[in-house]
């Protein structure tokens, strides 16, 4: 393995104590909200949140500079070595506080450098990020228009927008914090929809036992669902994919009459649109006309695929028929870059989620209240309290409109089939799993020199595969320890360990898809 050049400068190794001003040396008591001397603690907040903002506006400028790493990796043990974690009895003054603001970045991931293909929420937006400072600002609950007027219509536009998008006419949507939870409300929904005594008398309401559908390479958090509201792993089904990943709609109807005819009571199937890892996109309008023959609810979960969505030419081949379904997980905070956390969740049938989840406080949720009470939202939801996931999310789409949006998923969607077409001129350096992705999944592996075909007569064998998928560890390492790139890997079905590349990050180039490639092979060579 060569030797790398020398790394850039990185502004976080300065002296953290090197520029110590008049603030350094008060403590929290002198700022808002304890110190309410308005002349004095106006100007030490102000002072204070300044130095904080220049910190995260050198970590951003960091993060977007090429030359610099995506991280200096230490083992837990040496992170705990060089971080000062511990909880103090006595108060800590600004500069600590400073210093502990500048470490938590220096020694963080940059998830949005342009190099880090390693996740599916990726990339910094600017003015998402400015959303989450004023949210943050703001501090507020979302689960009454009482406290969160601005942002609970801004949410109701938001989501409205969104179901049109999908074909929703009517409907309801929620914030969720999570697609996982977003898909979890979606089997509730659909529990509450067949059988809505079971709100009041649990499941010895429901004589039979209920079934729930997914594809073989759903995400986890199905099956969690499953657990999580009482019907069990084992009821929920795995439906045989096709070689590209795709649920295979004849075998979900042998399923469901199989079922059927051993008095079972199939409720639920859950359409992927994007999976985690081969990006596939179950087929949707041949799984709609399954679930309308047996009456049985048609989930798409769209977190991570959902934004292909806000492309004319990517709804048309990926989501046709989407109007269809009964309910669609949407995480904007995957592919169109909102900060994390923002997921939606969308229901055709309005009134759904408060008959199935409403409890009435009446120390939350009055029904005389001086306003219309439909926008408060807490009694939609099992939590209650929720989180500002909305601002974010609204104040960049209207920086963007539904033009740059569009331009932003077709980049994304070029970029990846760029980085299949240099794979493929690179012929036996990397072997595609996948060689034509429906998403910006990009699944394979490194092939060394030693185990190309033309010097390893056991090329395409299983213990070639097995080789492979060791190799893939092994690079893992010395990227994180070079700290120049990072792609995902893991098994999966009947392969070992492979890559798994994401591009989801907005300031992405061709070069960088090059760099990519490159630093594998600078990496990995000699393995």
């Amino acid at each position: 393995m060569s030797d790398k050049k020398p790394e850039a400068k990185n502004p976080f190794e300065e002296d953290e104590k090197s520029s110590v001003s008049e603030i350094g040396n008060l403590f929290y008591r002198d700022l808002y909200p304890v110190n309410q001397d308005t002349p004095v603690a106006d100007k030490n907040t102000r002072e204070f949140l300044h130095r904080i903002l220049d910190i995260q506006l050198d970590y951003i400028t960091s993060s977007n500079d090429r030359s610099s790493k995506i991280l200096d990796f230490y083992h837990p043990q040496q992170m705990k070595e060089k971080l000062d974690l511990e909880i103090p009895e006595e108060p800590q003054n600004i500069d600590t506080l400073l210093t502990d603001c500048k470490d938590a970045l220096k020694y963080q991931v940059k998830t949005g450098h342009p190099h880090f293909f390693n996740q599916l929420s990726t990339g910094l937006d600017i003015v998402s990020l400015a959303g989450e400072w004023v949210t943050a600002t703001a501090n507020t609950n979302m689960f009454t228009y009482e406290i969160a007027p601005v942002f609970i219509l801004m949410e109701h536009a938001c989501l409205k927008k969104m179901r049109e998008l999908i074909g929703f006419t009517k409907g309801d949507s929620i914030l969720a914090p999570g697609g996982s939870i977003s898909n979890m409300y979606a089997l509730m929904i659909a529990r509450h929809k067949h059988y809505p005594q079971h709100k009041k008398h649990g499941m010895r309401a429901i004589t039979g036992q209920l079934i729930m559908y997914t594809s073989q390479h759903h995400h986890y958090s199905v099956s969690g669902g499953a657990s999580a509201i009482g019907l069990g792993t084992e009821n929920c089904v795995k439906v045989p994919c096709d070689k590209k990943g795709r649920m295979i709609p004849s075998e979900l109807e042998k399923l469901i009459i199989r079922h059927k005819s051993e008095g079972h009571l199939p409720f639920f199937v859950n359409c992927t649109t994007g999976t985690t890892v081969y990006g596939a996109f179950d087929p949707i309008n041949p799984i709609a006309d399954i679930c309308e023959k047996y009456g049985i609810w048609h989930h798409i979960d769209a977190a991570w695929g959902g934004g292909l969505i806000m492309s004319r030419k990517y709804r048309a081949t990926h989501f046709a028929g989407i109007e269809r379904a009964d309910s669609v997980t949407w995480n904007p905070h995957k592919l169109l870059g909102t900060l994390l956390q923002c997921s939606t969740l969308h229901f055709k049938e309005d009134g759904l989620l408060i008959s199935c989840n409403q409890m009435s406080a009446d120390y939350l949720f009055q029904k005389d209240k001086h306003y219309d009470v439909c926008y408060d939202t807490g009694d939609k939801v099992i939590q209650c309290g929720r989180h500002n996931d909305i601002f974010k999310f609204w104040l960049q789409w209207r920086s963007k409109g539904m033009e740059g949006f569009e331009t932003q998923i077709n980049t994304l969607m070029d970029l990846t089939a760029y980085q299949v077409q240099q794979m493929k001129e690179r012929k036996e350096r990397f072997y595609l799993l996948l060689d034509e992705p429906e998403c910006t999944n990009v699944i394979f592996w490194y092939v060394p020199e030693r185990l190309r075909p033309i010097h390893c007569p056991q090329a395409y064998t299983r213990d070639w595969m097995l080789e492979l998928g060791k190799v893939t560890a092994t690079l893992k390492g010395r990227m994180m320890s070079s700290g120049t790139i990072m792609i995902s890997y893991q098994p999966f079905g009947e392969f070992p360990n492979f890559f798994r590349s994401i591009i989801s990050n907005q300031a992405v180039t061709k070069k960088d898809v090059d760099f990519m490639l490159d630093e594998l092979e600078r990496l990995g060579n000699d393995l």
